[in-house]
């Protein structure tokens, strides 16, 4: 049995693509930065590093653990490289930090990016003070969502009762491994995700998603005053 959101006691926020939109100039930046990264590390041409990117995303949940375990790539000359990117492109979000400021309960970052990643588009949308904690893919020991490993690992590592705790997602396959540990899931779903045509996500199967919105900061506006 899932939980109505306003009895939620621990909220999980994936980051990029969830807290900003997808049709914002910043992801944009860090898939031009992998293209590059894995042309010059693998002796590709550009197309050829794109067509990698994909498909190891696809397989392995993000393109770095592909690059990992097939190319044993070392994952901080990766995130250091892709990472390198103008984060001023967002931005403030004066409405979702009220938004997050109204909601009760405790907040926490769950990234497959870095956590200085993290720290910096969240400052640059004016919403850090609200997350007691980021775990990101270091903490996870760079095993990504949908993993559900790295799942366990972030509610032992923060002391997360899955059953009282909602997490949100732009992708909707990274919402089903926390239904299954007892977890009540939102997708932010958006026309034109960038993600929709590389993962073909599926939606003739939604069983793992409790709450679904295009518009999370209105959303969690709703939350709040309940």
């Amino acid at each position: 049995m899932t939980l109505f959101p306003s009895a939620i006691e621990t909220w999980v926020f994936d980051l990029d693509n969830t807290l900003y939109p997808a049709a914002s100039s910043l992801f944009p930046q860090i898939d031009i930065r992998m293209r590059r990264f894995i042309a010059e590390r693998l002796d590709m041409t550009l197309d050829d590093a794109f067509v990698l990117q994909k498909r190891y995303y696809r397989e392995f949940g993000t393109t770095l653990r592909g690059l990992m375990l097939v190319h044993k790539i070392e994952p901080e000359a990766f995130l250091s490289f892709v990472h390198d990117i103008d984060c001023t492109v967002l931005d403030a979000a004066p409405r979702l930090d009220r938004a997050l400021a109204a909601l009760p309960g405790r907040k926490l970052i769950f990234t497959n990016g870095s956590e200085r990643h993290a720290e910096n588009v969240l400052a640059r949308l004016g919403i850090s003070r609200h997350f007691e904690g980021i775990f990101d893919i270091r903490a996870a020991g760079f095993v990504p969502k949908p993993q559900p490993e790295c799942y366990r690992t972030m509610v032992l590592r923060h002391a997360v009762d899955p059953r009282s705790a909602l997490m949100v997602e732009d992708i909707h396959r990274n919402l089903a491994p926390a239904a299954a540990i007892g977890m009540t899931t939102l997708w932010v779903r958006e026309e034109g995700h960038p993600d929709t045509a590389v993962l073909g996500q599926d939606e003739t199967d939604l069983s793992h998603v409790h709450h679904i919105t295009d518009d999370l900061t209105g959303w969690l506006e709703g939350m709040g005053g309940r």
